[in-house]
């Protein structure tokens, strides 16, 4: 364990644990988006930027991709922080208009919000390239479907080629992740479909009710992931019958 000063106070935390989740375990809050403390810092959307003094050098850096060193002193809200993520999220804004999280953070922040009757639509397609979806589904699920492609304006998060992906299980763990709602999932009957990823599934039905509950592909990948064959009855069932 080291010791660190945040905003003037001394905290205790473990050596090398991200300043974000140190700040956030201590009831201090930073705006973030594209971080998860399951899964490994990106700082994509530089929102959670502080100020860190060590030594007599004085930085401003994204939280969530600085450790906790001994004897740092870190500071979540002076005006230069606040400008600068003031300024990233008017880059973000346009990106996911209609977002309710994004306009109730921007508003935070005191970024500028245009009203519908004005806004450009140009680049909101409620896509904030974060990164979520794709490290959750490469280190959560393990199956890595969805990835980054072109650069700059034209970055997208994409399966590849942008068709179909059969590795897909359709388990939902992108559309949980997903900060902006920008991904969503529709359990049609038999059929559930993944309309961002051009994917449509099989549901497995209950041996009991008859009703589907969950991918057949998902059921599939557990099985062939852990190995273990006594699953297989388990997952006849849907978890009302069991």
């Amino acid at each position: 364990m080291i010791t660190l000063t945040i905003n003037g106070k001394k905290y205790e935390a473990q050596k090398n644990q991200n300043l974000l989740q140190v700040a956030l375990d201590n009831g201090i809050e930073i705006p973030h988006l594209c971080y998860h403390e399951k899964l490994s810092p990106y700082g994509g959307c530089r929102l959670c930027q502080v100020e860190v003094t060590k030594g007599k050098k004085v930085e401003l850096t994204t939280s969530c991709t600085y450790p906790a060193v001994q004897g740092i002193q870190v500071e979540t809200e002076t005006p230069r922080v606040q400008r600068a993520r003031r300024l990233m999220m008017k880059l973000i804004l346009p990106m996911a208009p209609e977002s309710p999280k994004i306009q109730k953070l921007a508003r935070e922040l005191g970024a500028e919000y245009i009203p519908s009757s004005c806004r450009s639509r140009e680049k909101g397609d409620s896509c904030i390239k974060c990164g979520l979806c794709i490290r959750a589904c490469e280190e959560l699920v393990g199956v890595s479907t969805i990835t980054f492609s072109s650069k700059g304006p034209e970055r997208k998060v994409v399966p590849p080629f942008e068709e179909e992906p059969e590795s897909c299980i359709g388990c939902g763990t992108c559309v949980h992740v997903c900060p902006t709602g920008c991904i969503t999932m529709e359990d049609l009957g038999r059929k559930r479909k993944l309309e961002r990823w051009k994917r449509i599934l099989n549901m497995k039905v209950c041996n009991d009710c008859s009703n589907p509950y969950i991918p057949a592909a998902q059921v599939d990948y557990y099985l062939k992931r852990t190995g273990d064959t006594t699953l297989t009855e388990w997952f006849d069932l849907c978890p009302d019958c069991r």
